[in-house]
């Protein structure tokens, strides 16, 4: 009896080990009491805008408040300028160099009677030389600027004496004004255009082939 009972002690203790062995494997191992789980990252803020870029210490957009006065002035000398074109005969389709000419000289007489007290920057204003001016620096300034230069230059009149109203000369040819250039100024109406006599940026009326302001040395050295 003594060695049976034995055996079933010996064999119950056995099966108690294996019994909490299993246990310690399977429970999760308890958390500490006393400490909160620790709160997930928060999401990171979005990067705040930027402030516009600037150009030599200026906002972007001051450019354009600087040239606001030259452009409502640009507008107002397109309105007399059709005002006084519509005075005028149509030309036909068939009208020869001559009537063209002289379609040209009478407009021309007519914005000359009007504008008789027109003088240099009543257009080009102090303030919109000077951003006329570092916009041509800058276009000049890049790869491409030796290039533009010489293609301004080529046959560039000088020796002219510009004269705000007066007539652009008739016995030299139109400078040429890249497209890289123009691209760098204000737009103009259909009657008026940018062209170079020396380094002098002029405003030139096409339709009247008169100059209507110029900026003395606007192309960089």
């Amino acid at each position: 009896m003594c060695r049976e009972g034995y055996r079933r002690i010996l064999a119950f203790s056995m099966a108690a080990g294996l019994a909490m062995a299993a246990c310690n494997r399977e429970a999760p191992p308890a958390e500490p009491t006393g400490q909160a789980k620790p709160a997930p990252p928060a999401p990171a803020a979005p990067a705040a805008p930027q402030p516009p870029a600037s150009t030599e210490g200026q906002p972007v957009n001051a450019d354009a408040k600087e040239l606001e006065t030259m452009l409502q002035r640009i507008d107002e000398y397109a309105k007399l300028h059709k005002e006084l074109e519509d005075k005028l005969p149509k030309l036909s389709n068939e009208a020869t160099p001559e009537d063209i000419d002289k379609n040209q000289r009478a407009l021309a007489r007519l914005i000359q009677q009007k504008r008789r007290g027109a003088k240099p920057a009543d257009i080009f204003a102090a303030e919109a030389q000077a951003v006329i001016k570092r916009l041509l620096a800058r276009v000049f300034a890049g790869p491409d600027g030796a290039a533009l230069r010489a293609s301004i230059m080529d046959e560039n009149p000088v020796g002219i004496k510009l004269t705000v109203n007066g007539r652009y000369p008739d016995t030299v040819p139109l400078s040429t004004v890249p497209p890289q250039v123009l691209q760098g100024l204000p737009k103009l109406p259909e009657e008026m255009e940018y062209r170079f006599i020396n380094r002098h940026l002029i405003l030139m009326d096409v339709h009247a082939h008169i100059v209507v302001d110029f900026i003395e040395n606007a192309l960089p050295n």
